[in-house]
């Protein structure tokens, strides 16, 4: 039986990635050797690391607009504590939008005074906060595109008048954006780019450098940029893998072909959601994810059933964090839409039941 794989991370990645990198695992660009007992030095892996960097800044046409690309390890949580480290010099606004966002700002309590531009964490964050000023005297302004757990995302970001540093781990590479309004992007690999193991970090280089405070040679990007994102040794196979779906999306037409098939995934399942008596959505309309669906049963008695018919279609990874209980439908782009079509038709079946 097919799986449909909603995880919401680690999660699905192309098939064609996986195999390529499982055969990697053994011989490596014929060499007879394995990819990860190799010299992280080696001319193959130095390639590797190389066409990674220059995939990211293709992608995101960023390429000769002073930004640095780096693959380092620890997730997305140690960027909590390193963009403090490196650009908070005596205060900075947060936006609070979830769980990671609220996470973001203890850690960047230790180092400065830290400002909540805005938040939704009284309403548990089913939507994002509208109308709020960024002053101008802020080191930087720091937002979360996506919120994996809550299904919310941002639709519209503002133009700030101090560097943007946005967390971007759940939905990178899956929309067009400007992303030259943003001075730092950082995600986590393992949602949309590849295994767990390795954060990306896109930073422009002029933000780099200006606080008084001594770095730690681990937590500072202008070293890590200096030695090409090897100053020590990187977590090779998460970065390979990452490498193999950048090169997947580019061949599959780049960021405006991920959005496209996104957004078709997207109107199928909260169109069933909102003709669907028997489900509810969580989130706000206006601030919908296209990556993270979020909703429940109107009626919890039926969850046994649904959750039944769930197992028997192969549909797997459903569950909704804690924080929101219900189900969780994570959609990144390696997610087919047939598995999506695979999930509405159980909806759909357990209407026509009841």
């Amino acid at each position: 039986m097919k799986k449909h794989n909603f995880s919401a991370g680690p999660s699905i990645l192309p098939r064609e990635v996986l195999l390529k990198s499982s055969e990697a695992i053994l011989d490596f660009n014929n060499s007879g050797l394995s990819l990860i007992e190799i010299s992280h030095r080696s001319k193959d892996f130095v390639d590797v690391m190389e066409k990674a960097r220059s995939l990211v800044l293709e992608l995101l046409n960023l390429d000769g607009k002073g930004y640095k690309v780096l693959f380092l390890q620890g997730g997305a949580s140690s960027q909590f504590l390193m963009v403090a480290l490196n650009l908070l010099e005596k205060k900075a606004g947060y936006l609070n939008t979830g769980t990671w966002s609220d996470k973001a700002i203890k850690e960047a309590q230790l180092f400065g005074d830290i400002h909540e531009v805005a938040s939704s964490k009284t309403s548990n964050y089913n939507h994002i906060p509208k109308g709020y000023k960024i002053a101008s005297d802020y080191d930087y302004f720091h937002c979360t595109s996506n919120n994996t757990i809550y299904g919310t995302q941002i639709k519209k970001f503002p133009n700030s008048p101090v560097p943007m540093i946005c967390d971007m781990s759940s939905d990178i590479f899956s929309r067009q954006l400007d992303f030259s309004k943003f001075d730092l992007i950082y995600a986590g690999a393992q949602k949309n780019m590849g295994p767990a193991g390795t954060t990306l970090v896109v930073v422009k280089e002029s933000i780099l450098g200006k606080v008084s405070r001594k770095i730690p040679s681990m937590m500072d990007y202008k070293l890590h940029s200096s030695k090409s994102s090897m100053f020590n040794t990187p977590p090779v196979f998460a970065v390979y893998t990452a490498m193999l779906t950048l090169e997947w999306i580019k061949n599959l037409g780049g960021i405006k072909a991920m959005e496209e098939l996104n957004k078709k995934k997207e109107i199928l399942m909260y169109s069933e959601i909102d003709l669907n008596p028997l489900f509810k959505g969580f989130s706000a309309k206006a601030d919908r994810s296209a990556m993270n669906v979020t909703f429940s049963l109107v009626d919890d008695h039926l969850k046994e059933t649904f959750d039944t018919m769930l197992k028997d279609a192969g549909i797997y990874g459903l569950n909704g964090h804690r924080s929101v209980g219900g189900y969780r439908a994570s959609m990144y782009n390696a997610l087919s839409i047939d598995s999506v079509k695979a999930l509405v038709e159980v909806m759909s079946e357990l209407e026509s039941k009841n």
